[in-house]
């Protein structure tokens, strides 16, 4: 049986960092060195960054929606890096956000966390808002195959307070969530660290709401969106994190268009240039992101 995806992801970002890569082949910015987007350009340059990423940083994010647009030759390109990630060893969290009731939650869950998976992955980001009953499927998928989920808690877009921050019951509706997906995330708790699987996504942007999403539930990964390109620093990014053995931790912090269209690899003339470039802009993320987590430690 694989090992609890809470277990997996925390040992390696003891050993990376909290870095995470996002790979989105947008349209507007696919580089003119690889040619028109299709799944072989698609696939080429996602291997680049893979290659780049492997061995240095902890994960990668694809983006389902920039290989949904490609068609079948997207959808295509998508598995091929979902693959590759997992053979280089890296975790793979998909960004789909899938939600949906009944036997359509579970093709979802079995599409992304299935044993049989078309797409395999290691984590797959959900969209609870039609209610709790819509997770268990994607809990039940992700359980007894060493997988977890990414759920939506208080986002990282400036709309994010539209709903998410409206009173409920005295709280805003973010903690109101958080507290409820702790209760739910037990079945996804790691055997070797005290970690679960069942991760929150909140945003960089909001590190007061992190705090307080943090201090409702303290064992829940989080998956934090909106650093770099979306305007948060590294110390926002880390804000719900916790301290352990002198360095925070509690999740991974996502770069997409800061680290894989940096303007060095944008403007690069040859591949090693473009490969270069993606490297560096990598390591700048993870050198500032492990120096917040250090300097953050109460």
């Amino acid at each position: 049986m694989t090992r609890a995806f809470a277990d997996r992801l925390i040992e390696k970002t003891r050993e990376f960092g909290p870095l995470c890569v996002g790979i989105d082949p947008h349209p507007g910015l696919f580089p003119e060195l690889f040619g028109k987007p299709s799944a072989g350009a698609i696939a080429v340059w996602a291997d680049g960054i893979i290659e780049a990423a492997a061995g240095q940083v902890a994960c990668i994010k694809p983006q389902a929606a920039f290989f949904e647009l490609w068609g079948s030759v997207g959808m295509a390109a998508l598995e091929h890096v979902c693959k590759t990630a997992r053979d280089a060893d890296l975790l793979v969290i998909l960004d789909a956000k899938r939600g949906d009731i009944g036997s359509t939650a579970k093709g979802y869950a079995d599409a992304y966390l299935g044993e049989t998976a078309a797409c395999p992955c290691d984590a797959l980001t959900v969209n609870p808002f039609m209610g709790y009953e819509t997770l268990q499927p994607f809990i039940d998928a992700a359980d007894p195959n060493g997988r977890g989920i990414a759920v939506l808690t208080r986002t990282s877009n400036p709309g994010a307070a539209d709903i998410q921050e409206l009173d409920f019951g005295g709280e805003p509706i973010f903690l109101r969530l958080a507290r409820e997906f702790n209760k739910l995330g037990k079945p996804l708790k790691g055997d070797e660290t005290d970690w679960s699987g069942f991760m929150f996504v909140a945003g960089a942007t909001a590190p007061d709401e992190a705090r307080k999403i943090r201090s409702a539930a303290p064992d829940n990964l989080f998956l934090v969106p909106g650093y770099g390109a979306q305007g948060a620093g590294a110390d926002q990014a880390v804000s719900g994190f916790i301290p352990i053995k002198g360095t925070l931790e509690g999740g991974v912090v996502n770069a997409s268009r800061s680290v894989t269209f940096p303007e060095a690899a944008q403007n690069a003339g040859s591949t090693e240039e473009w490969q270069t470039a993606i490297r560096d802009a990598i390591a700048f993320a993870q050198d500032d992101l492990r120096k917040a987590t250090r300097r953050n430690v109460d």
